[in-house]
């Protein structure tokens, strides 16, 4: 799914536009106890339900596409009989009215949901009726001819409110707040089957995490039935560990920021897509090329990528460069400066040592207070601590 398909979902979560038939809710202590169930017709609840719960499915279809939001393909064992994606298809299909069913999924994300605290598992039925589109992009009600049946998961942590005083206004007291299990913005979640195309793809499902580094590959395995793809910073890691290998001793400042110029290049050149930028292993390779690593550099590129990055088809570009955050560090300086003006940093050997220069133009502050250089020359002395060390 790309941005304007989940957008277009996401759309449904209001009164206007709901298309949800059915919800069932179950609640589950730190103990994996189940303590109590909700199962009933979505439009018989108070409106003020309504709302809370709109607003937690939108957050489950909310996030950075690649990061937050992964897209998951079945292996082809999953869609046979015993398979997560046939069970998948069988709850959907009893539009949750199948207790059996939806006991079983309970069953197998207690069993498989690592989470040490209260939680509370939200799982929707809802038929879309998708409108046609005029050539102008506008929807067309009256030429729909298809229908998006889908189910959507959020696993919600539940949290005793914090200790305080309130206002009472019966008493018109200050009082001791009662304290209250609040029921939080989902950690994770799932939509099956995806909506590609603006077309209901049975093969695949949306996966939602709030937490891009905290995938909870154990319920992705056993619960969805789909390999647990690399994080956004294992991602990251395995670039920059890619880079470093292939280049060796020619991975110096100059290169690396022109790695990084190109990468935030393609990222602003397509950030107004629906689909996000993404690098396979030979558009990694042909930009290491155009950065000017050497050719004999690249030839233990294949092998270098197989061994950081495995199976990984591909990289988000948005998961290894950023066009607001440009970063140089040492053991003692990490100097943070923006990404367009990074030709500002440039690498020296001054009297033998290794330095970082950065011209200091315009006012200058030093922990919140503006300083004066005074009239330095090139061959002022400084000492020890001045900002020529390593």
């Amino acid at each position: 799914m790309n941005k304007k398909e989940i957008s277009e979902i996401k759309k449904q979560f209001s009164p206007a536009n709901c298309s949800i038939t059915r919800i069932c809710g179950c609640y589950v202590d730190g103990d994996k106890n189940k303590k109590t169930e909700l199962k009933e017709a979505f439009l018989s609840l108070s409106e003020e339900e309504m709302f809370k719960y709109f607003e937690i499915f939108k957050k489950t279809l909310s996030g950075t596409l690649g990061k937050n939001l992964l897209n998951m393909e079945f292996p082809t064992n999953q869609e046979v009989d015993g398979g997560t994606q046939e069970f998948l298809m069988r709850l959907r299909a009893s539009r949750l009215t199948d207790d059996e069913l939806i006991q079983q999924f309970y069953d197998r994300i207690i069993e498989n949901y690592d989470y040490p605290e209260n939680y509370y598992i939200i799982l929707v039925h809802a038929v879309y009726d998708i409108p046609g589109k005029s050539s102008d992009g506008l929807d067309m009600f009256d030429a729909s001819d298809e229908i998006y049946e889908h189910l959507l998961c959020s696993i919600c942590p539940v949290k005793l409110s914090k200790a305080g005083l309130c206002y009472n206004a019966e008493t018109n007291l200050i009082e001791d707040r009662i304290r209250d299990w609040i029921v939080e913005m989902p950690e994770s979640g799932f939509l099956f089957p995806v909506f590609n195309d603006r077309s209901t793809d049975i093969h695949g499902l949306l996966y939602y995490s709030k937490n891009a580094e905290a995938l909870h590959d154990l319920f992705i395995d056993q619960v969805l039935g789909c390999t647990a793809p690399m994080s956004a910073g294992g991602q990251r890691d395995s670039f920059n560990m890619l880079v470093e290998e292939t280049l060796g001793d020619d991975c110096d400042y100059n290169t690396v920021i022109s790695i990084h110029e190109k990468l935030n290049e393609l990222i602003e050149a397509q950030k107004d897509e629906p689909e996000p930028v993404v690098l396979t292993k030979p558009e990694v390779k042909r930009l290491l090329e155009d950065c000017g690593v050497a050719e004999e550099k690249l030839d233990t590129f294949d092998q270098q990528y197989e061994l950081v990055a495995g199976d990984q088809p591909s990289l988000m570009a948005s998961n290894i460069a950023s066009p607001r955050k440009f970063e140089v560090k040492t053991p003692d300086v990490v100097v943070k400066i923006d990404p367009e003006r990074a030709e500002l940093i440039e690498t020296k050997v001054i009297d033998g040592r290794k330095c970082l220069v950065i011209p200091m133009e315009g006012e200058i502050e030093v922990n919140g207070i503006c300083v004066h250089m005074g009239n330095l020359s090139e061959d002022t002395e400084y000492p020890d601590n001045e900002v020529d060390d390593e």
